[in-house]
């Protein structure tokens, strides 16, 4: 019996390291779905059709603000000249109010920003896609198609690796 029990957890056990590793594939592309006039799937081809933007460097930190590791070199496209192109799917702009987009990573790990947040701020001016950092393209990292918002404190937890869609969302008054 014991033998048995043994035998259930190895293999338990390797089908969650198994599923683990599956889940952190690099992502050479990402959709735009949900409530937008258009979807979209955003490819590598598509995105270096973006102007690319020295970002600079970043220190990532954790939600206490410790310091975890260095990224030098950042280059990449802002989010938000992708999402131009994809609008809300409101019956005129002064909706656009009530959005909100959810970027998933292929882990399930999830960023959130507001229309307003992204077009309404100066936050919207420093969050990019990540096309380059530490002098190599990012499709050439583990962790490809990489998200970041400058201009957090916390620079971690909207650090996003391996983006897979944005989904767009209308907030209700539930």
């Amino acid at each position: 019996m014991r033998k048995y029990i043994c035998l259930l957890l190895l293999l338990t056990c390797g089908a969650a390291l198994a599923q683990e590793k599956m889940s952190y594939q690099p992502t050479h592309q990402f959709t735009i779905s949900g409530k937008v006039k258009k979807e979209a799937v955003i490819t590598m081809d598509s995105l270096n059709s973006y102007p690319l933007v020295a970002i600079g460097d970043i220190r990532v930190t954790d939600h206490l603000g410790n310091f975890k590791h260095g990224d030098k070199d950042l280059k990449g496209v802002l989010l938000k000249d992708i999402l131009n192109h994809y609008q809300p799917d409101a019956s005129g702009p002064h909706f656009y109010s009530q959005f909100y987009y959810t970027c998933i990573a292929t882990d399930g790990y999830k960023v959130v920003y507001s229309w307003n947040e992204l077009f309404n701020t100066p936050v919207g001016d420093k969050v990019y896609i990540v096309l380059e950092k530490n002098g190599r393209k990012i499709g050439d990292l583990p962790e490809s198609l990489q998200m970041v918002s400058m201009l957090d404190q916390k620079t971690g937890r909207r650090y996003l690796h391996n983006l897979d869609k944005i989904v767009v969302s209308e907030a209700t008054g539930q």
